[in-house]
């Protein structure tokens, strides 16, 4: 998966438990495409403070993933979804389409 896209995911599911800073670095630098000197500039602090900023921010959402898995599934029901669109389109038996539907519940 693209880096900036597991991002904006783990930011989605994990955002606000970062302290504002943290979440504020990695906002601008993933979504805005801001520099770590950009970034420096704006929030008034060195970038050394940013660079520690993102991968603090960053470790700590990686570490609630492997814990929560939120992501993950996340992912999974996204594709059972997109199996279920397929079935019906496809004119698959009704057993089918229920078997990704109970996946779905789970």
């Amino acid at each position: 998966m693209e880096e900036r896209f597991l991002i904006s995911l783990l930011l989605d599911f994990y955002g606000m438990l970062l302290t504002k800073r943290q979440r504020c670095c990695i906002e601008l630098h993933h979504e805005n495409d801001m520099s770590l000197g950009e970034i420096a500039d704006e929030l008034g602090v060195s970038r050394q403070a940013v660079h520690d900023n993102l991968n603090r921010g960053r470790q700590l959402m990686e570490t609630y993933e492997e814990q929560l898995h939120l992501v993950d599934q996340y992912q999974e029901r996204i594709q059972l979804v997109k199996k279920v669109k397929e079935a019906i389109k496809k004119d698959k038996p009704k057993d089918t389409i229920l078997q990704l539907l109970n996946q779905l519940e789970k």
